[in-house]
């Protein structure tokens, strides 16, 4: 090898050494509580499925149906002839679940925010970020070529000497609503102030609220109290949803300007329609799922109230994102193969996922967990405590 291959290996080597290294697991079962990867069966907090539907027998039975009826693939883009009724019924839909005029459907998170940031800010505009904000936040202002602050952690003072200063055309604020690493919930109300004072718009990446906070599971704006024009959201269909894709939601004006100008919805096939029939279906669960909501919020508190470690510890999320800060990369690894050897399948998540020295293994509970499973968790993870030595290598 040389020149290119030969960078590769050593760039790969290197993060090797440094237990940095990704891995897939190959899941021969349906996303669940108890799943089948790589041969062996484990009680899973890997999952985003937040409320159990990714498997659920009503949106299995919509998708079947509609397979039957539209066929499998779009088969062209969403301006020629790929915009099904399915996927048009699901905008409506959503729409009017969340509260706004219109909604757009893409094909995964990451297309939604590239395609919203870049189209909708440019050259002489500023984009205004967290800095724990999601990579396709930070992807999406890249692409749009606008002036980018990234600003402190929940921090609105800074955030608003920023935007103070700011002489841009138009100024765009972005932040998740629930940040997918440390499961906390943004200052939405403070930055939408700022946004109203300084003629700036809020886009919120909704990805791990929706379904699971607000009325009815109608997401974190509603979790919130927020309304107003100055607000588009973003939320994705392949997590407390059960199925994939994501939508943008604001004012009708946006929606039709993003249609026009959203590279990564103008220039792609568009998810299958049989998966907008499971996504309607799965809307319908939503709506009606106080009672998964009650079991997923009863199981987070029986975690935070149980689990006692002394060298590991929980962030402060009320969200089902619990993460297990360890610190070390080589020590997180060790701790979640500790818990794979005991049947439990929690992901270590590592730099540059999360910052420096803040690697982690992330507990992700679902409505799906019975008291039983949580209970197992926290059984393993006091034992693993006793009996991981600090600094032991996986």
């Amino acid at each position: 090898m040389s020149g290119l291959l030969d960078y590769l290996q050593a760039d790969l080597e290197k993060r090797q050494a440094l237990g940095l290294m990704r891995q897939r697991r190959l899941l021969d079962s349906p996303q669940a509580e108890h799943i089948t990867a790589n041969g062996q069966a484990f009680l899973s907090f890997c999952s985003n499925d937040y409320l159990g539907l990714a498997n659920d027998g009503a949106l299995v039975a919509a998708l079947q149906a509609a397979a039957a009826e539209a066929g499998v693939g779009s088969g062209a883009s969403n301006l020629i002839t790929g915009h099904h009724r399915y996927h048009d019924q699901l905008e409506q839909a959503l729409a009017a679940f969340v509260g706004k005029p219109a909604a757009l459907l893409f094909s995964t998170g990451y297309m939604a925010n590239i395609g919203v940031i870049s189209a909708l800010m440019g050259r002489d505009d500023a984009v205004f970020s967290d800095k724990l904000n999601h990579a396709c936040l930070n992807d999406g202002a890249f692409l749009s070529r606008a002036t980018h602050h990234r600003f402190p952690h929940n921090d609105v003072a800074t955030l608003e000497k920023l935007l103070q200063a700011s002489t841009a055309r138009h100024k765009l604020v972005t932040a998740d609503a629930v940040f997918s690493m440390d499961g906390d919930i943004a200052p939405l109300a403070a930055y939408l102030e700022l946004c109203e004072r300084y003629d700036a718009y809020l886009y919120v990446d909704d990805a791990h609220g929706f379904g699971v906070l607000g009325p009815q599971g109608r997401g974190s704006l509603k979790h919130l109290g927020l309304q107003s024009p100055r607000l588009i959201m973003m939320g994705t269909l392949g997590k407390a949803a059960g199925v994939a894709g994501a939508f943008v939601a604001g004012e009708k004006i946006v929606v039709d300007y993003l249609i026009q100008y959203a590279n990564s919805y103008i220039y792609t096939t568009p998810a299958p329609p049989p998966l907008s029939a499971a996504l309607l279906a799965s809307v319908k669960e939503i709506e009606h799922g106080d009672a998964r909501r009650k079991q997923l919020f009863d199981m987070i508190a029986l975690l935070k109230s149980e689990l006692s470690l002394t060298r590991w510890h929980l962030l402060p999320s009320e969200t089902a994102i619990q993460p297990l800060i360890v610190g070390d990369n080589h020590e997180a690894l060790a701790l979640s193969q500790y818990l794979q050897k005991h049947g439990i399948l929690v992901p270590a998540i590592r730099p540059p996922t999360v910052p420096a020295n803040t690697s982690r293994l992330r507990i992700s509970l679902s409505a799906a967990h019975s008291e039983a499973d949580v209970r197992a968790l926290i059984a393993a993870l006091h034992a693993a405590e006793r009996e991981i030595p600090a600094g032991t290598q996986a």
